[in-house]
């Protein structure tokens, strides 16, 4: 016997199998569609936010002032100790000058340990020039004012937050701030801080240190 196919009955077999095929096919994409919504995208720039907080390395804006490469970078700093390295860093030169006239550079260079709060060039200008010459001539007075910016402790970033420190000229220095921005007696900022040498961490400032 011949079986005749009606065309409506081919139709219907048709679409019986084409929407099932098509509901699943959008069930899909909605579930992809629902799942990209409900996944937060990235906040924005907070990687570099976290970068912009490391303290771990040197910090500060002070610090693009520092040599890229040389004696005088970050690295090579690392490598000498605290005077020796200094005196590679040509927006500390006034400071190394000091210290030489004071006959400082072997006793910082073989200390262990210790802190240095480097007043830079630009700090040293804020004195007036008869006051700075005058100090730059008094080997006790200046020897006084250098070592008072010595702390005989290696400071993180962290102990900088609310401390008192005593310095080796016997006077107190303090210090305050959180995150990437300190001071110290409250007039002097660290504009480049968490600097290593061979013997010392060096935090940039941009005011002289003047003990009582």
């Amino acid at each position: 016997m011949k079986i005749t196919r009606s065309p409506r009955l081919a139709v219907a077999v048709v679409g019986a199998v084409v929407l099932p095929l098509a509901l699943a096919a959008c069930s899909n994409d909605s579930s992809k569609s629902d799942s990209a919504k409900s996944t937060p995208a990235a906040a924005p720039g907070k990687s570099k936010t976290t970068n912009a907080m490391d303290t771990s390395k040197p910090f500060g804006p002070g610090c693009a002032a520092v040599p890229k490469d040389g004696a005088g970078s970050f690295d090579g700093m690392a490598k000498d100790p605290v005077a020796t390295a200094a005196s590679h860093n040509p927006a500390l030169s006034t400071l190394v000058s000091a210290v030489k006239k004071a006959g400082l550079v072997d006793t910082l260079n073989n200390a262990q340990n210790i802190t240095v709060f480097a007043p830079t060039n630009d700090a040293f200008n804020k004195i007036p020039k008869a006051t700075l010459d005058k100090v730059l001539n008094d080997k006790a007075m200046l020897t006084k004012i250098l070592t008072y910016h010595v702390v005989g402790q290696k400071l993180t970033p962290k102990q900088l937050e609310n401390g008192s420190y005593t310095t080796l000229e016997k006077g107190k220095i303090t210090t305050s701030g959180s995150g990437t921005s300190y001071q110290v007696n409250d007039n002097s900022n660290v504009v480049c801080g968490n600097v290593p040498t061979a013997n010392a961490t060096v935090y940039i400032v941009d005011t002289v240190l003047m003990p009582k």
